[in-house]
């Protein structure tokens, strides 16, 4: 079973989002980081300005690439390994796109299946009542294309039976991020990355988001991504 958003954040998922908006926690964080090497400049995407990864810095097993994928699943299904930190977007062949990610931290994590029922480009986040409880310093909201928005450039929100659980495939300010648990239970990608598989997943994408890949293989079907052996 799901759980939405909602219930876990009533467990404490404040501090993380709140600082990705601006408290001072983040605002140490990425004052340390926002010299640094993980970013390669500036590029505009729909009138925007942001910061673009710089994927010299970045371990190319985090890189975009298409690799073997054996799954029953039709094309155009999204596959998220949250243990290896991978997201696979089925392709024809027996082959998916492959993007790395940031998935939930301990706590925060959650698996089963959903579809993406609404799209944004560079969308407004809005903290949800528990967090303003708990941080009555945050802003009600913060604007789309804001320095500051931890969704990034793009927003893809899950649904599951018509309802909105709270959780997105989003773009991140933290490259460093991919790879780990960091998140409070949203997908984050590269802002390259999430601007890429926006315009190829429409509305009613079907995503699974699942501990392993290995748990959707039986034990004499091979193995979903072989480079992960």
């Amino acid at each position: 079973m799901i759980k939405t958003r909602r219930e876990l954040l009533a467990g404490g998922l404040a501090t993380v989002a709140a600082a990705a908006a601006g408290a001072p926690a983040w605002a140490a964080k990425s004052t340390a980081k926002s010299g640094s090497s993980f970013f390669a400049g500036t590029a505009v995407d729909n009138g925007v300005t942001y910061r673009t990864t710089n994927f010299n810095k970045i371990d190319k097993k985090w890189h975009k690439q298409v690799v073997k994928f054996f799954s029953s699943e039709p094309q155009g299904t999204v596959v998220v390994d949250t243990i290896h930190h991978m997201l696979y977007l089925i392709m024809e062949n027996k082959t998916a796109i492959r993007y790395g990610v940031g998935v939930g931290r301990e706590g925060f994590k959650w698996y089963g299946y959903a579809t993406i029922d609404r799209k944004a480009l560079w969308p407004k986040w809005t903290p949800p009542p528990e967090m303003i409880k708990r941080h009555p310093e945050l802003p009600p909201f913060i604007n789309g294309g804001d320095p500051k928005n931890p969704l990034s450039a793009r927003g893809m929100y899950l649904f599951r039976e018509g309802t909105d659980i709270g959780y997105r495939l989003h773009g991140t300010l933290e490259p460093w991020s991919i790879g780990t648990d960091a998140s409070s239970g949203c997908i984050r990608m590269f802002p390259e990355h999430v601007i890429d598989l926006y315009q190829r997943c429409p509305i009613g994408t079907y995503v699974q988001v699942l501990p392993h890949i290995a748990d959707q293989a039986g034990k004499s079907r091979p193995v979903l991504d072989p480079t992960l052996e």
